[in-house]
């Protein structure tokens, strides 16, 4: 049995540090392919470019145009070939992120993340979601190595969007919930290989500090301030969870997720968070999980103002079909239901859908009936 733990060469997380990181860039070259969107640029990108010009490096600025798809990978990838760079640096969300690993890749150049919030936890691993130009799940992508540098500065993510902390709280909480999973069907995490122990402690510690600090940190965030709790729920949501992810597998909740992209409409104006959230519910049902455990993670998402009901999803006049495509699509061969402990059908993940939607509904009422 190969069991295999990955991480990024360094992270480094605290307020300020995006404009103390160039001690940390010139190890890897002075030539930077900068990828970040116009929001972002708009924000810090162009203060962050005038810090690294400052610092004598050639900055040579790509425009992300919002999707990692492959033509846009590509597009760029073509970019850092003819000015020859030497690392280059994703600012902004977990699309960038993924991209610029890509982009990397292809280029066989360092990679920086920077993330201008903590909503994901794409920034630590050693692969990235393709989408199609549309932004439907196409495919996983792997590398043979994770980012050089990963670095989130909590000043920037104290200014950011509360429902973007909120959307990465979501995702995280996913992460020992399918660690597990995984680790109960002796399945592959991401890298192809068994988990180690350290991931399972990983993802056990990303999980107690989400339920612990979310709300002081939600709170924090509102105020656009950095607090200790902040500070937590910054590491948990990216490199806990990342690396509880990656080196511990992903099972149902993403699956779940990348099942949703089969429909269109008002449900893919939600955040990746939103929907991973309801997906994780819906693992809990599929892994026979007790109603103790079950509503400590609904209670938990209602806290949080997170979709726990097929309405809050945008899909209260979704048909019985359409919930079939979603999960018919979550059973692609490709994806990974198949990590889960038993054999799950889209027949399954059907039912598992309708059972959160009808339970949340139903204690999300009697709730209601306590308070009055």
């Amino acid at each position: 049995m190969t069991q295999v733990f990955a991480s990024p060469s360094t992270y480094i997380q605290g307020p300020g540090e995006l404009f103390n990181s160039a001690q940390y860039i010139k190890k890897y070259g002075q030539k930077v392919l900068l990828l970040s969107d116009p929001t972002v640029l708009k924000i810090v990108g162009n203060q962050f470019i005038d810090y690294l010009k400052k610092n004598d490096f050639d900055v040579n600025l790509a425009t992300f145009e919002g999707e990692a798809s492959e033509s846009e990978i590509n597009r760029v990838t073509e970019i850092g070939k003819q000015s020859q760079d030497q690392i280059i640096i994703g600012l902004g969300g977990g699309k960038t992120a993924d991209s610029a690993k890509a982009i990397a890749d292809n280029l066989n150049i360092a990679a920086m993340i920077a993330p201008t919030i903590a909503s994901t936890d794409a920034p630590c691993s050693r692969l990235s979601v393709i989408y199609t130009d549309d932004g439907q799940f196409d495919h996983y992508r792997f590398y043979k190595k994770n980012p050089e540098i990963v670095l989130l500065d909590t000043k920037i993510i104290a200014g950011a969007p509360v429902h973007l902390l909120i959307s990465g709280i979501a995702d995280a909480l996913a992460t020992n919930v399918e660690a597990i999973d995984v680790r109960r069907a002796n399945a592959d995490n991401m890298l192809g290989a068994k988990q180690t122990i350290v991931a399972g402690s990983i993802g056990q510690a990303c999980e107690d500090n989400l339920f612990e600090y979310a709300e002081l940190a939600v709170a924090a965030n509102r105020a656009h301030v950095a607090t200790e709790a902040l500070n937590h729920i910054v590491e948990a949501n990216t490199l806990l969870s990342g690396l509880g992810f990656e080196s511990g597998g992903l099972a149902a909740a993403h699956a779940i997720h990348n099942g949703f992209t089969a429909l269109s409409g008002e449900i893919h104006h939600l955040t990746h968070g939103e929907k991973v959230a309801y997906g994780t519910l819906v693992e809990l049902i599929l892994n026979g999980s007790d109603q103790k455990r079950f509503e400590k993670f609904l209670k938990f998402d209602l806290k949080l103002g997170l979709p726990t009901t097929l309405a809050r999803l945008h899909l209260a006049d979704a048909s019985d079909e359409d919930l079939m495509k979603v999960a018919t699509q979550a059973c692609d061969e490709n994806d990974t239901m198949k990590y889960m402990p038993t054999d799950i059908t889209p027949e399954d993940v059907f039912a598992a859908i309708k059972a959160v939607d009808e339970y949340s509904r139903d204690f999300q009422g009697r709730s209601v009936m306590e308070l009055d």
